[in-house]
């Protein structure tokens, strides 16, 4: 297929409303391979190469990364207890159950370690996916972690660490262990160790230079339309959450996964060893699985469904069985809330982001586009 039938794909998505703009690139280890925009990323402006996104859980890659850089340079490793790090991890309980609108609450049976942080095994789950952890902070008035403040990373356990899969705030604790063992704040850690390196130049922890460059975002309605959504990471935080809190745009991104294509080394700079890089991308679930994430808010997200037998390895979910047409085995994938999915595959040689701003994440339309243009970037 020729870069004008990927055009297409993405043209047809905006005119069906399947999504409200796109931006789309793929590239090898080599370089960009295609680029690609539709429709209006804000009221008056064209979506463009350059349009900035707020990425969301698209940020945990690159946190996870962070406490990957730590690891091999033998600061900790991916069975260091968090709490031996963070003592004040060991406030956290674990949620049991309820008498009327009082939370029961117990220790948990076992040590939570940075391989549970970094695999979403350690005991916290997000409130949009689970009811009692909604519960939890509507009845005790706990901060979400999208207020910025250092509290709200104290959500409550949902199971004891390693037990299960189960998707919250892990990544945002990571950051807080980079932090703690190398001394510096997490931006300027992630600046000076992965985005100057990477030169991505447009991805930053504040929007403010790019404010006139960055994208809208936009909720469906009941009526099947799209409208303007107030949604973004909590400005000059307590603490940023790596988890969530970066903005970027499609070729900074895509940089970061040529660096992954290659190895862990980019335009001569190298990130991580080779053997470390090797272990970040390995799955490292110890025989768990994925499991499928049912929503609790169905205007944020969909349900998240994903083939049987998928795993998660130190910085993203990863396939184990190939997709027909589309990604092998061992490709790494994951997305932000307003719609910036990627993925990788070292195999094939191909990497991906499809972008927009909107919600629900991962809603049928949306998982649509995502599939055309990935089968279409396989085909050429």
């Amino acid at each position: 297929m020729s870069p004008d039938h990927i055009d297409q794909v993405l043209k047809d998505a905006v005119a069906a409303r399947d999504v409200p703009f796109v931006v789309a690139m793929s590239a090898n280890a080599d370089g960009v391979t295609y680029s690609g925009h539709a429709g209006q990323a804000a009221e008056g402006r064209a979506a463009a190469e350059d349009t900035v996104f707020r990425i969301f859980s698209a940020t945990k890659a690159i946190g996870s990364l962070a406490a990957m850089i730590l690891i091999d340079r033998g600061k900790m490793s991916m069975d260091t207890p968090v709490a031996d790090v963070l003592p004040e991890w060991d406030a956290l309980q674990v949620l049991e159950g309820w008498d009327g609108d009082t939370p029961i609450m117990r220790a948990p049976k076992t040590k939570a370690t940075m391989r549970h942080l970094a695999t979403h095994r350690s005991g916290l789950e997000y409130e949009f996916w689970s009811p009692d952890a909604a519960k939890y902070l509507a009845v005790t008035g706990h901060p979400s972690i999208l207020s910025g403040t250092k509290a709200s990373l104290s959500y409550p356990l949902m199971y004891d660490p390693g037990e299960r899969w189960g998707y919250g705030p892990s990544i945002d604790w990571l950051g807080q262990v980079v932090e703690a063992l190398d001394g510096r704040r997490i931006d300027q850690f992630c600046r000076e160790e992965i985005f100057d390196p990477l030169d991505m130049t447009d991805t930053a922890f504040e929007p403010d230079a790019m404010a006139d460059r960055l994208a809208g975002v936009q909720a469906r309605g009941e009526d099947g339309r799209f409208g303007p959504f107030d949604l973004a990471p909590p400005p000059q935080p307590e603490v940023y959450g790596m988890g969530h809190c970066l903005y970027s745009t499609a070729p900074d991104y895509i940089k970061f996964l040529r660096m992954v294509l290659r190895g862990g080394e980019l335009n001569g700079n190298r990130i991580l060893s080779e053997g470390a890089f090797a272990a970040m991308l390995e799955d490292q679930m110890e025989g768990k699985l994925f499991e499928r994430m049912v929503t609790v808010a169905p205007p944020v997200s969909a349900d998240v469904v994903l083939p049987e037998g998928t795993t998660h390895s130190f910085a993203a979910i990863r396939f184990e069985s190939d997709v027909p047409g589309r990604r092998k085995a061992g490709s790494q994938s994951w997305a932000g809330v307003c719609n910036t999915h990627y993925w990788v595959d070292r195999s094939s040689d191909v990497a991906g982001v499809i972008f927009t701003q909107s919600l629900p994440f991962a809603e049928e339309p949306y998982m649509r586009t995502y599939e055309a243009f990935e089968t279409a970037v396989y085909a050429s």
